[in-house]
């Protein structure tokens, strides 16, 4: 086997083991999933799966890096961006897209805060559910600027806890808890102007 055939074998593994990983990690948690299952499911051997990922605290970590690229920024900041014009438009567009979000039949829930709950806030994998967080709370914050709001980084906190409350209202089975958050950020926006 070519050099180059080995690269796209390995690139290929690891991309069934992330998207295996993903899968399993986000519809059950982290301590639910074992690595054996994630190992017969992306259909790798044991000593590949440990070749590109040294332990499970590694691959929970690459789940969260995907997790980030593909929920906070190829969903929520793309979708909402799309939607709306102004800063302040795109602000009240993520509650749109939670809304989209929450009605899909897998819905999830936010793998941060589940992982960070889980796992609680001081080992790794809490630590850098944090700084993701942390991450889309600046999402937020670069819009409040774009939109001449006082305070961006303290409207971004408050508005952080609209969505995750809206999000949580959401696994509860409130399928209205976008709508609500949104019109309760509605308020939020004015008092910061």
């Amino acid at each position: 086997m070519s050099a180059g055939s080995q690269t796209e074998n390995a690139t290929a593994a690891r991309g069934r083991i992330l998207d295996t990983a993903y899968e399993l990690f986000a519809q059950r948690g982290i301590r639910a999933v074992g690595i054996d299952e994630v190992i017969a499911q992306s259909k790798v051997a044991k000593a590949t799966l440990y070749r590109h990922f040294p332990s499970k605290d590694a691959l929970v970590l690459a789940f969260l890096e995907n997790r980030e690229q593909r929920w906070t920024f190829g969903l929520i900041e793309a979708e909402s961006r799309r939607r709306g014009e102004t800063p302040e438009e795109r602000l009240l567009a993520i509650f749109d897209v939670f809304h989209d979000w929450f009605e899909t039949p897998r819905f999830e829930a936010c793998s941060f805060i589940n992982v960070l709950l889980e796992m609680g806030p001081r080992h790794p994998v809490g630590v850098a559910c944090i700084k993701h967080l942390a991450n889309i709370r600046e999402v937020v914050a670069e819009r409040a600027r774009l939109a001449g709001l006082r305070d961006p980084d303290e409207f971004a906190r408050s508005w952080h806890i609209l969505m995750k409350g809206s999000i949580i209202s959401a696994a509860e089975g409130d399928t209205q808890a976008a709508q609500r958050a949104k019109e309760m950020a509605g308020m939020l926006i004015e008092r910061f102007r």
